[in-house]
């Protein structure tokens, strides 16, 4: 139970930042789509989805890489040195190339007349890859804490930034025209300012992890590099196609959809797929603390009986998260500030359940990592990719934004399915998963119930009544059924008997 408790705690430390981190998607929602155009709205979620894209890109899966070969003490000094230089020498090359193609790239994702998005996007991207293994780095050394800090700090300067361009500069514009700033702010150009602000965001975050990155030599093992590039050459395919299946949905509406204003459609899709906020935010969060964690486990005995019990404590974590979401639907439109966004409510069930799988497969993808079968994963997660590109371009035209929800269900689902199946016939974990699989059931089924009572009509206060009570029945339920593993937790196992 101290390993689960350890990996609880680096958990609750890395959701901290990873909230903080996320609030230009997640807590500055509200703002955001009141002090933007639904079709501003869509414009910047273009371009947020083609950032973590090129992320991946630039980073070829060197972070997983160093987790695997960081656990030899006696190479340790040698595999932190020949990854950073090996990341800056790829970042300067593929930030020089990105510039330099940046009408190109603008084109694929429709913003011909805002070339210079992609320069300072590419400024973003190269300054995070060189801090991902300062940041690895810090979950190596079971240093939440600063790594938290340095997170909340980075998004408090983004935050100040956004507040200043979006509120304070237009205000000034307005009651005093002749104001030095405004020889650094133009009206009208909102998305670019989010994009700069980000870009400060970026430079300052390095700032604070100097030591970190500054703390390698400039040696480069060649032999070294080549068994790195083995294992992590896949995780770019893995990478690639999990961005596909996450975020490069946006883009295809962008491509595909028949609506006659798809910055509009693009923005309602992407504001309603924040309301799935508790999830991803915890599904984020838990992989930072579980990669690092699962690794030092493979170290031990009996690894795969740890692997099955944390699976079952997320699951049931999601699955609590899952109803807190989708009975209090009502209450959480309204981290939406334009009703506009509201049509699109209906694709939140679908995405939550799909993040939920999102999840578990992250849990499952352990078996391909601790074995060096990371061709496997790529091969799974070629086929989301597949699965996701397939149904968008066969629907989008038909079904818009609707489509693009389904998909990305679809391919969780399906990647989620594989990674079991084929997992338990390589590295064996014991999952209790029919008692997994019966708690996902039991939610959806529960969600529908409180859909049928709504149908009633007995009003918004009776709603949420019954909601509330199948919240707890659920609850009271799980208790009875994992008495046992409850019992064995440090806090709450005070009050089960």
């Amino acid at each position: 139970m101290s390993s689960i408790k350890q990996l609880a705690g680096q958990t609750m430390w890395y959701g901290v930042s990873s909230i903080a981190a996320r609030f230009l998607n997640y807590l500055l929602t509200p703002y955001l789509t009141d002090a933007l155009l639904t079709s501003a709205y869509g414009e910047m979620q273009l371009i947020y989805s083609l950032i973590p894209f090129l992320n991946i890109l630039f980073t070829y899966g060197l972070e997983t890489a160093y987790f695997r070969y960081i656990q030899k003490k006696e190479q340790a000094a040698d595999v932190y040195d020949t990854i950073t230089v090996s990341l800056i020498i790829s970042t300067v090359s593929l930030t020089t190339l990105m510039i330099l193609f940046r009408g190109a790239i603008a084109d694929i994702i429709s913003l011909q007349d805002h070339t210079e998005y992609i320069t300072w996007c590419a400024f973003i991207i190269g300054l995070d890859a060189l801090t991902t293994i300062a940041f690895a780095k810090l979950r190596h050394d079971n240093r939440p804490v600063k790594y938290a800090v340095i997170r909340i700090s980075g998004i408090l300067v983004y935050i100040a930034l956004t507040i200043f361009f979006l509120s304070v500069c237009p205000r000034i514009a307005k009651d005093n025209p002749d104001h030095f700033l405004l020889l650094f702010y133009k009206p009208g150009m909102e998305v670019g300012y989010l994009i700069l602000a980000n870009v400060a965001q970026s430079l300052f975050t390095f700032i604070l992890l100097r030591k970190e990155f500054f703390a390698f030599r400039w040696r480069f093992n060649k032999t070294l590099w080549r068994e790195i590039m083995r294992y992590s050459m896949p995780l770019l395919i893995v990478g690639f196609g999990g961005m596909v299946n996450e975020t490069m949905d946006r883009i295809m509406l962008r491509w595909w959809s028949t609506s006659a204003d798809p910055l509009t459609e693009i923005g309602i899709y992407s504001g309603c797929y924040k309301l799935s906020i508790l999830i991803t935010l915890f599904v984020q969060a838990f992989r930072m603390g579980a990669e690092p964690f699962f690794f030092k486990q493979s170290q031990g005995e009996h690894p795969q009986r740890t692997y099955a019990r944390v699976m079952k404590f997320f699951v049931i974590a999601v699955c609590l998260m899952f109803l807190v979401v989708v009975l209090y639907l009502d209450i959480w439109k309204h981290f939406l500030s334009r009703e506009t966004y509201w049509t699109g409510l209906r694709v939140v069930p679908i995405l939550l359940l799909a993040n939920m799988f999102l999840g578990i497969y992250y849990n499952l993808s352990i078996w391909y990592k601790v074995t060096n079968r990371t061709r496997a994963g790529a091969t799974i997660t070629f086929i989301g990719a597949g699965i996701t590109l397939l149904i968008n371009f066969l629907f989008i035209p038909s079904f818009g934004y609707m489509a693009c929800a389904w998909a990305t269900f679809l391919c969780y689902g399906t990647m989620m399915v594989l990674s079991f199946v084929w997992g338990q016939k390589v590295y064996r974990i014991p999952y209790a998963w029919k008692k997994l699989v019966a708690y996902i059931v039991i939610v959806v089924l529960l969600y529908g119930i409180a859909i049928l009572f709504s149908k009633i009509g007995l009003g918004t206060a009776a709603n949420f009544a019954f909601s509330t009570l199948l919240l707890a029945l659920f609850g009271w339920f799980i208790l009875n059924v994992e008495k046992k593993e409850f019992s064995r937790m440090p806090v709450i196992g005070k009050f089960i008997r």
